[in-house]
């Protein structure tokens, strides 16, 4: 068990001797962002499930726990993580998940990471031990800085220790195929976001649309009534070769965008074959990854009201991330400032 004590050590040596330091769990997610720089700081050995309450919805965990443990404990519950975090590997950990802020294929209904994110203990560039949030809703006193973290891939501290928000497994889930046009399927994603229907998880790709009904048995049931096509057998599987992008659309060397835009946005032609989740709000597009191309699609995307991500592969030397608009970036900087003020924390990870 690593002790706090031996990470705040770490901390400031590496701040007194002008070291950089990479926050690394599992290591599963080290291809996501911008360069890596710096001396790893292993965190696996500071884990463990510190807390779980299921009445009260609530797990509170240590970064270095396995996320396969986290999961494991909430399914002898009937319980999940309902942003469905991608593991990328074996060895994924809690704290990664957090840090790297993706989520799987239920986000557009049930939520993003940084919306279940109740509390977190942060280990800053000083070495100093700070405390946000709580593991409740009530307890707004550093919530929003809680929030804040889900994403942040360790650039303003080791995330000790974070409570987040559970929900129960779903009585009943179905998922329908239906074989239509891009142009139709987002039509028809929106139409149905408008209705009382139990939508928790949508794709379109090559001409298929998949739908995933999750909620009461009566709930399920009538929705299949009321849209009618295909059920899909054993649908698992499907949904987590998505989530953890074993779908053959991800297979490949060849680099991979993801755009973020408005749901009712109708299709974007770009050049290069497309995967849509999340209602049609994210878009995953296989193109070019060197500057003429990224320049063109972020103009694209930018002019349509989202934004676009050189998620894997490409030249991370075009910027992973579309850059912030003047004023986020200034707001940016003097967080960096306030958290890590020697620049510890892996410095060229975001920018």
């Amino acid at each position: 068990m690593q002790s706090i004590e031996q990470l705040q050590e770490r901390v400031r040596a590496a701040a007194a001797h002008g070291r950089t330091l990479r926050i690394r769990g599992g290591g599963t997610k080290d291809w996501y962002g911008q360069r890596l720089e710096g001396e790893i700081l292993d965190t696996r050995g500071h884990a463990g499930i510190v807390d779980y309450e299921p009445t009260e919805l609530v797990i509170t965990a240590r970064c270095g726990t396995p996320l396969r443990e986290i999961e494991a404990a909430l399914a002898e519950r009937s319980q999940m993580l309902a942003f469905e975090p991608p593991h990328f590997g074996e060895d994924a950990t809690f704290g990664g998940a957090i840090a790297a802020g993706l989520s799987g294929p239920r986000r557009s209904s049930s939520g993003a990471v940084r919306d279940f994110v109740l509390g977190a203990k942060l280990l800053d560039g000083k070495g100093d031990v700070l405390s946000f949030g709580g593991q409740v809703m009530k307890n707004v006193a550093g919530y929003d800085v809680s929030r804040l973290l889900a994403g942040s891939l360790g650039t303003l501290g080791v995330l000790l220790e974070m409570s987040v928000k559970v929900l129960p497994r779903p009585f009943a889930e179905t998922t329908l195929r239906f074989r239509m046009g891009e142009i139709d399927a987002i039509r028809k994603l929106n139409e149905w976001g408008g209705q009382p229907l139990p939508v928790a998880s949508s794709c379109w790709h090559d001409g298929v649309l998949a739908l995933r009904l999750s909620g009461a048995q009566a709930a399920v049931d009538a929705a299949v009534r009321s849209l009618g096509g295909e059920v899909m057998p054993d649908c698992g599987p499907f949904w987590a070769s998505l989530r953890e992008q074993r779908h053959p659309f991800f297979a490949g060397e060849g680099a991979l965008w993801r755009l973020s835009v408005p749901p009712t946005l109708g299709a974007i032609v770009l050049g290069g074959a497309q995967l849509i989740e999340w209602g049609g709000a994210q878009r995953w597009l296989r193109a070019d990854g060197d500057a003429a191309t990224a320049a063109s699609i972020r103009r694209t995307v930018s002019a349509c009201g989202g934004h676009a991500t050189l998620f894997r592969g490409g030249d991370k030397g075009v910027g992973v991330f579309q850059p912030l608009q003047p004023a986020l970036a200034r707001i940016h900087e003097r967080l960096k400032a306030s958290f890590d003020p020697s620049n510890v924390f892996n410095p060229g990870r975001m920018y």
